[in-house]
């Protein structure tokens, strides 16, 4: 089983109630332009769309991509948590600048992260995938 990316987590609401909403935090597996995978135990179906705040947590700062709208494309599930495939369904490049500029920036330092962890580590880690 892949490990969850170093530092980075997705922040979305589901809806508990007529009036309530429930803000949850999900670890993410994989990232690159076009979207992402994250697991949690909260229940989605292909299709749906839901918002996303990606967030990493750096030194001194956190970056952070807020209202991300992405839409779930695959569901597989792995003991009582499910994988999410999400492509991000509104973000198309060139229209918002900012969001766009955060997404590279998380996706530039994922990769130095996850360079650093397997440099460190004897030989390379079987999986890894190299960002985009």
């Amino acid at each position: 089983m892949k490990e969850a990316l170093p530092d980075l987590v997705a922040h979305f609401s589901v809806r508990r109630g007529l009036f309530r909403k429930e803000r949850v935090e999900a670890e993410l597996f994989e990232l690159d332009s076009y979207g992402c995978v994250m697991k949690t135990d909260k229940m989605f179906n292909p299709g749906d769309t839901v918002v996303l705040d990606l967030i990493m947590d750096m030194p001194f700062d956190k970056i952070r991509a807020e209202n991300l709208s992405g839409l779930v494309t695959e569901r597989r599930k792995h003991c009582s948590n499910f994988f999410y495939s999400i492509d991000f369904s509104d973000f198309n490049p060139g229209g918002d600048a900012a969001l766009e500029e955060k997404l590279r920036r998380i996706r530039e330092v994922l990769s130095k992260k996850q360079s650093l962890k397997s440099r460190r580590s004897s030989g390379s880690l079987p999986g890894f995938r190299q960002m985009a």
